[in-house]
């Protein structure tokens, strides 16, 4: 039970409780447990990456260090999207962050004021929904259309939704939790759309590269012209399996580039400088163990899919992107209930479809970023369950 006290912000304390923190905290630690419910693979940092930190903090860089990043990492990320996108940035768009998910927050801050709307695509990752109520705007939800087992975007309802208070489109593309992927007519018609209403676009492409139909996923930096108003967020902790560290990045118009200095100064400071120069290792030497965890997590989504289509009773076609499948399960009203029932009876976690808001009620999500054998175990334990219900 929470109790809210009057010496707390309202906005504070309105902030609800993870619909997906809350199945992990009932059953994590059990026995025999497979947990799917985040995302987040099974794999530890590799050691290339964890040895350049751990030289750099034997050597003492320990003290406070550039705020938006050090230049190397910087120069870093200028390589990386100059190797995967072909694009010529500079240092002065790239800004380190301490989380994909702080490069969100800023990115909300800077672009909205209290009462503005930021649209976003559903079901949505709740924490972008609870950042932007945070932040004192307002999300707006537009729900992708569910055909035949897989995700569309429905361009006009998108149009429809932007108002006078419309500052921002948040367009999470492959998505957490659908793995809709956006192609780039869709980019196109969705940067118009931000032209015309002078809008921001905020892109969350954290899982760019994990994409199963070609090299990369469509991505916002191949439609954009240099004028365009697009704040990107990214993060090391998908594709090198750096989720605890907390570390990301934002490329952003060098025009706001102090704005964003600010908040990061504001807000943490900066990222350590040996956590740093993990991450300099991660994109300078890591893109063939990308590669074999994206073809690891292809084998997995495969088995599980198909595991469970075979049932006949899931509706749900292979994503093409992201890291999770998005199951629709014949019969669940209440994905919530149902997740407690399904992890009591299987000790398979999963996230409910409630947790990722309007359109997502009957759907249940599983990360399939795992060993593939754990995969077939976990894919064995829900297909009995769910032909037993």
């Amino acid at each position: 039970m929470t109790i809210i006290r009057p010496d707390i912000s309202a906005r504070a304390a309105a902030a609800p409780r993870s619909g997906i923190g809350e199945i992990v905290a009932y059953a994590r630690g059990r026995d025999n447990l497979m947990p799917l419910w985040i995302g987040e693979g099974d794999l530890p940092t590799p050691d290339f990456i964890t040895r350049a930190a751990g030289e750099a903090l034997g050597a003492g860089e320990t003290f406070y260090t550039w705020t938006q990043g050090i230049p190397e990492l910087r120069q870093a990320i200028v390589r990386y999207y100059d190797r995967h996108y072909g694009n010529n940035l500079s240092v002065d768009n790239i800004y380190v962050t301490g989380s994909g998910m702080q490069s969100i927050v800023l990115a909300i801050q800077a672009v909205t004021s209290a009462g503005d709307e930021i649209i976003h695509l559903s079901p949505a990752w709740p924490n972008v929904v609870h950042a932007i109520t945070v932040a004192e705007a307002k999300p707006k939800s537009v729900v992708l259309d569910f055909v035949d087992g897989q995700w569309k975007i429905d361009i006009d309802r998108l149009a429809s939704s932007i108002t006078p208070k419309t500052k921002a489109l948040f367009i999470n593309s492959p998505s957490n939790p659908t793995g809709w992927t956006a192609t780039k007519d869709d980019l196109r018609a969705i940067l118009e759309l931000a032209r015309h209403h002078g809008l921001w676009v905020i892109a969350d492409e954290i899982y760019g590269l994990y994409y199963f139909d070609g090299a990369r996923a469509p991505s916002f930096m191949d439609v954009m012209e240099p004028e365009d108003r697009i704040i990107f967020a990214n993060s090391f902790s998908k594709n090198w399996c750096m989720t605890g560290w907390r570390v990301g990045w934002m490329v952003a118009p060098a025009e706001i580039g102090q704005t964003l200095t600010n908040l990061i100064q504001y807000s943490t400071s900066g990222v350590a400088q040996f956590m740093q120069k993990g991450a300099i290792a991660a994109l300078d030497h890591g893109d063939d163990f990308v590669r074999t965890n994206i073809e690891r997590a292809r084998i997995s989504r495969d088995i599980l899919c198909d595991a469970l289509v075979a049932t006949n009773r899931v509706e749900t076609r292979k994503p093409p992107g992201a890291l999770y499948a998005f199951l629709k399960i014949d019969g669940i009203a209440d994905a919530r209930e149902e997740a407690f029932r399904i992890v009591d009876a299987t000790g398979v976690g999963m996230a409910p479809g409630t947790a990722f808001g309007p359109g997502g009620e009957a759907f249940m999500r599983a990360c399939f970023l795992r060993d593939p054998k754990q995969i077939e175990d976990a894919a064995d334990r829900l297909s009995r369950y769910i032909r037993a219900r």
